[in-house]
């Protein structure tokens, strides 16, 4: 208010100007503000950007915003308490010197925390974004002006996003020798493209379930080229990041986008998970009335949690909100969507946009009505209309935020996976996927100050660790549990639960160097 004064006509002018000749960084503010507005509508592609140490092997939205990137950063780190005691302990072995990582995430501020990480300990890294809704301006700008190759903006299109990857891979002089992927996409457009790359290529990283099943796929076909380690089911990471992550981040991005009360409402979740668990658990607290479908014949425990279990056709009427978060394709199929309320909002909280049958719905008959950033209405000729957010990717990184807190022990499992992967000696890792070893998720904890005691080291949590193996069960593979015996078996095989996995012995290489200080 001190800045703009309420005052009229060429005396206003005078007065904004005159602010902007005393402090010239408001300028600055607010091209960075409104970047993402319609006032900037040339792609990337078409710009010639450089960073102040004239570097332009990027491509990002507006290299202006870097200052506000970095601020953003800066907060992020205060709340990755794990991530930066790694750094800090292990900058001085440059356990990562000479890996060259390609990847593929969301490009947040705590991935660019990450990123800083993996070049402190002596990577190189060039990133691309894995949706194209996620990439947050400001941060890309920033990793741009330190040295980072980002090839990333919000709201790219599906040309945009491929050209991007090929951008981060395809580069004269520059082989990548680690991957460290999000849903699989960059490791399908290698495999694609550039299968040759794999001959250098040591190892995968892997943290969502998208990805995780490509990659079992691809082992069980045989055509998985090197050793990829699965993060998505490490104990860490369905804990934190799939169900606590997600009981907070639901809420967060259904309000920013349509302001609607929960209180009262009729939603159903499609999906009884780590990820439906926490949207489920959110909704319930805040009044909603909850459904829950779910095929997996082991995961009716919802109906023990309070929740209805039903079939999607039986409420799919009379339901005001309907979220996806299976992992699996066409879930929310043009049947159902042709049979929703008037007014009923549509979200996927999955990796994947298949969830919800998005293309169905991009006929003639229907019109489709832009109503904020990542809000459309799709019109039905009687007048119907649904909410649909996103365009049925991933709610709460296209359309909020998620907590830091969360996204620390994340990237620090990822961080560890790439160390493990990058110095294990030849013969070690088979063309297989692995799971991280239980000890490791378990220190992961210990930096975090959640009451008096360790999360991950409670009686209960251990007694879901096979008893042979000492690794977690698994997320994808179906397990009848017989608690303190050996009898578990896999529903889809019949096999016990060791030879289920298939999994050779745990990491060995030393990583308690890097650990232990992080208690």
């Amino acid at each position: 208010r001190s800045v703009f004064p309420p005052l009229n006509g060429e005396h206003q002018s005078k007065s904004v100007n005159d602010a902007f000749l005393a402090n010239p960084s408001l300028s600055v503010f607010l091209a960075a503000s409104y970047t993402d507005s319609s006032d900037d509508e040339t792609s990337p592609r078409d710009k010639q950007q450089k960073n102040s140490k004239g570097n332009g092997d990027f491509c990002i939205k507006n290299i202006k915003q870097a200052d506000f990137g970095r601020r953003e950063i800066e907060i992020a780190e205060q709340e990755m308490p794990a991530l930066m005691a790694l750094r800090k302990r292990a900058q001085g072995e440059k356990p990562l010197a000479g890996a060259k990582v390609v990847g593929c995430t969301h490009i947040t501020a705590q991935t660019a925390v990450l990123m800083e990480t993996l070049s402190a300990l002596g990577a190189q890294c060039r990133w691309a974004a894995c949706n194209i809704y996620s990439t947050q301006n400001e941060v890309a700008a920033a990793l741009a002006e330190g040295g980072f190759s980002v090839f990333a903006w919000k709201g790219e299109s599906e040309d945009d996003f491929w050209w991007c990857i090929d951008r981060c891979v395809n580069l004269e002089g520059w082989q990548p020798n680690m991957i460290l992927d999000d849903g699989g996409d960059l490791t399908h457009w290698i495999y694609k493209k550039y299968p040759n790359m794999f001959k250098k290529i040591k190892g995968i990283v892997e943290e969502s379930v998208t990805g995780v099943h490509r990659l079992y796929q691809l082992s069980k076909a045989g055509k998985l080229c090197v050793p990829a380690m699965n993060v998505n089911d490490s104990v860490t990471k369905q804990k934190f990041d799939n169900l606590y992550c997600c009981r907070e981040s639901i809420l967060d991005g259904l309000k920013r986008t349509t302001d609607v009360m929960f209180g009262g409402k009729q939603v159903v979740v499609c999906g009884y998970g780590e990820v439906g668990k926490g949207c489920c658990a959110a909704l319930k607290a805040m009044g909603s009335i909850v459904y829950v479908t779910e095929i997996d014949p082991i995961s009716h425990c919802p109906i023990m949690d309070g929740f209805r279990l039903v079939k999607l056709n039986e409420v799919i009427r009379q339901v005001d909100i309907v979220i996806t978060c299976t992992g699996n394709k066409n879930v929310v199929v043009r049947e159902y969507l042709d049979r929703m309320k008037n007014g009923c909002i549509v979200c996927n909280m999955g990796h994947s946009n298949t969830e919800i049958d998005v293309a169905s719905l991009r006929t003639p008959e229907l019109t489709w009505e832009r109503v904020r950033s990542q809000v459309d209405h799709v019109i039905w000729p009687d007048g119907k209309r649904i909410v649909l957010l996103a365009e049925g990717r991933l709610l709460n990184l296209s359309c909020s935020t998620v907590p830091t807190f969360v996204l620390s022990i994340t990237a620090t499992t990822q961080a560890l996976a790439l160390i493990e992967l990058y110095n294990a000696p030849e013969g070690r890792y088979k063309q297989d996927v692995y799971l991280l070893p239980k000890k490791m998720g378990e220190r992961l904890g210990s930096p975090y100050p959640i009451h008096t005691h360790n999360l991950f080291l409670c009686t209960h949590t251990h007694t879901y660790h096979c008893s042979q193996t000492g690794q977690p069960y698994p997320i994808h593979t179906h397990l009848f549990l017989y608690t303190h015996t050996h009898t578990s078996l896999c529903s889809q095989t019949g096999q016990s639960v060791a030879d289920a996995f298939c999994l050779s012995e745990p990491c060995t290489i030393s990583l308690n160097r890097w650990l232990n200080p992080l208690k």
